[in-house]
């Protein structure tokens, strides 16, 4: 069993390596964009987003428990947050991957403007100023804190 945590921003390829994980091994994939869409709740309420992500992080608990490997695909910006789920992960006794994906910003921004006029982005547009923002809080995983996870299994 191993839980995966996709890291990046926005536009770096988070759901496309998410869906190719899953389909080779078989892992269940939990997505907060996904479930916040299907339910009609606008992406950008926080407080929503904040309480789906600890719900899913309980899910996650109990499908690794019961012998099941999982995908979060939440971005996980902060150092904090992947150290919280790492140590969750420990304490469960399964392995742990980090797949950061870490992209410059414009870069980011080519493949979010495609994405926003390809309409199959269902939510409210993402703006350069949003992206320029969350690119300023963003934490990319050091050389080190990398070391601290399990190895990604070949695929």
């Amino acid at each position: 069993m191993t839980l995966h945590l996709i890291c990046g921003l926005p536009g770096a390829g988070k759901t496309t390596l998410a869906k190719k994980l899953a389909a080779v091994t078989g892992a269940v994939r939990l997505c907060p964009d996904e479930w916040l869409a299907d339910l009609e709740i606008d992406l950008y309420d926080e407080p929503a987003r904040d309480r789906l992500e600890r719900r899913l992080v309980r899910l996650a608990t109990e499908l690794l428990t019961a012998g099941l490997s999982v995908i979060l695909e939440y971005g996980f910006w902060s150092r904090l947050e992947r150290d919280r789920l790492r140590d969750l992960a420990r304490e469960l006794g399964v392995r742990v991957e980090l797949h950061a994906i870490v992209l410059p910003v414009d870069e980011l921004w080519s493949r979010i403007e495609r994405r926003n006029t390809s309409g199959e982005w269902r939510a409210a547009p993402i703006t350069r100023a949003h992206l320029d923002a969350w690119a300023r809080l963003f934490e990319a995983p050091t050389a080190d804190e990398l070391a601290l996870y399990d190895a990604p299994t070949p695929h």
